[in-house]
């Protein structure tokens, strides 16, 4: 691992650096770093947490005249929360220079913006929306830009700003550099690469397991409707000091957000319906420690990076591999152990297991915490509580009713009494979550049958081939499928109308008659 002495930087530079703290390069920072410095273009494949905005920032700032009055670099990322996160850090590293950077996003006045904009920043961080409507203002130009970073631009394409992305580069001058940093390469990127980006060299630091080593992975087999249950069993026995917990809709953020108020957990929710003074006041909270569980969907996560999240628990599972190692890397940063549980219902087992398959890391099953466990670890936190307070002294206007009391009562009685009065029991809160589908296993290549062999049930159905849609067989076994009432030769299938029976495992029929046949393989008639 490298010094940062070693890659002979400014000493204004190495001061700023010195003084955040950092010794010893990260990874990704002992690659990128010298490569930068070089002017060549580049590709650095690294996770969120490993260091890369000093790993770009740190040549970017090294390179600029601090007599410079235009805009001599441009960062673009994918959320208002990373472009101020990698914002505070750059202008933290170019203090000591006295460089001047600035954040552009949407959800601020752009009149504010604007105005900072006349202090002519050297450095510019911002998203592609806001960014573009600058540039259509004329309040940013870019004719003298001679660096370009696209920092997750796998979260960027996710979020449709491919052609903002485009539109942008193709305004920056033709001599500059560009690095792009992305958790992921599928093809999008790669393409966006090669029309940008001038004989690129490849930095990678994605470990062989995908999955972050010092977070310890476990999940619950849990049915659905049990979730919530298990949810604040783990909670108390867990007691994390922060914890971000993962719905799949907004409407699941909004009522779990909801039922752990209700049974006195400190919480609350973000999605993409909030306001941004909403989302910053949830922010705050979270990161002030005024709440203990941030209840997220996987779109309002994107760029969130707290130090200090001790848990990451996915109450359902996300419906692909990647976002589960982007989920769980939350938790486990700057090299401290975090942990990663998973709530999984029987149907997700197959899904689970592609989960690992692709991130090549083995997910322990973990039983469902006892009561007595969930009681015993409220109490553990609670006693570790008293003790501090007692430690801390100041207790004096309490101790002539104490006295009095202890003259009456047992102190073993006197002390279980406060603390059950002190954990808050909300138990009787009832609590009514809609139910989510189950997640389904991706299929990397679906074939012309998915059971051949299975009673003629799989995707064949009869004769009629995929066009037969869901037919199924009526043998036992696994043969159940969809029968549309239009046709019964393989023809007509579930094209017809949804009028159909659903005929579960081993011919016990779960859906018969004409209730709408349940959405479970994303067949609608």
């Amino acid at each position: 691992m490298a010094n940062f002495v070693d890659f002979d930087l400014e000493p204004k530079v190495l001061q700023a650096i010195t003084e955040m703290g950092f010794e010893e390069a990260t990874p990704i920072q002992s690659q990128a770093i010298p490569i930068a410095l070089s002017g060549s273009d580049m590709i650095g494949q690294a996770q969120t947490g490993t260091g890369k905005t000093a790993a770009f920032g740190i040549p970017m700032i090294s390179k600029i005249a601090r007599e410079e009055e235009k805009i001599s670099a441009l960062v673009m990322a994918p959320t208002r929360e990373l472009a101020i996160q990698v914002a505070d850090e750059i202008e933290k590293l170019a203090r000591f220079k006295g460089l001047r950077s600035l954040a552009i996003y949407g959800g601020q006045d752009i009149v504010r913006q604007i105005r900072a904009l006349k202090r002519k920043p050297q450095i510019i961080i911002g998203t592609p929306g806001r960014l573009l409507d600058h540039i259509n203002r004329k309040t940013i130009k870019l004719d003298d830009v001679q660096t370009v970073v696209l920092d997750e631009a796998d979260e960027m394409l996710d979020m449709g700003f491919m052609d903002d992305i485009q539109s942008i580069l193709k305004l920056v001058p033709e001599e500059r550099q560009t690095l792009l940093f992305s958790a992921t390469m599928p093809a999008n990127i790669k393409r966006l690469a090669e029309q940008f980006l001038k004989n690129p060299q490849h930095v990678s630091v994605i470990p062989k397991q995908v999955s972050a080593p010092l977070i310890d992975q476990a999940y619950i087999e849990v049915p659905e409707r049990q979730k919530f249950e298990a949810l604040t069993r783990l909670i108390d026995m867990e007691s994390p000091e922060l914890a971000i917990l993962f719905g799949r809709t907004k409407r699941r953020v909004d009522e779990l957000a909801e039922a752990l108020q209700k049974r006195g957990y400190s919480a609350d929710g973000l999605h993409g319906d909030l306001s941004q003074n909403q989302r910053d006041a949830v922010m705050r909270k979270f990161r002030d420690g005024s709440i203990e569980v941030l209840v997220a969907t996987d779109v309002a996560a994107r760029g969130l990076d707290v130090s200090g999240v001790s848990h990451v628990i996915n109450f359902d599972l996300p419906q692909d591999p990647e976002s589960y190692v982007h989920r769980i890397g939350r938790t486990g940063r700057a090299g401290k152990e975090g942990k990663a549980w998973s709530f999984v219902t029987p149907r997700e087992l197959d899904h689970l297991n592609f989960i690992e398959r692709v991130t090549r890391h083995k997910i322990a099953r973990k039983p469902l915490p006892t009561m007595s466990e969930a009681i015993e670890g409220k109490q553990r936190i609670l006693a570790e509580r008293l003790l501090e307070v007692v430690q801390d002294g100041e207790l004096n206007e309490y101790k002539a009713i104490a006295i009095q009391m202890l003259e009456q009562f047992d102190s073993v009685n006197l002390l279980s009494a406060a603390m059950k009065l002190m954990t808050g029991e909300k138990k009787d809160a009832k609590i009514e979550l809609t139910p989510e589908d189950p997640v389904r296993a991706k299929r990397r290549k679906p074939s012309g049958s998915y059971g051949g062999g299975r009673s003629g049930g799989g995707y064949k159905g009869g004769s009629g081939g995929y066009k037969g849609g869901y037919k199924g067989g009526s043998t036992g076994g696994r043969s159940g499928g969809y029968q549309g009432n239009r046709s019964s030769n393989g023809t007509g299938g579930y094209k017809g109308s949804k009028e159909g029976g659903y005929q579960g495992r081993g011919g016990k029929s779960s859906y018969q008659g004409d209730r709408p046949a349940p959405k479970r393989d994303n067949f609608e008639g």
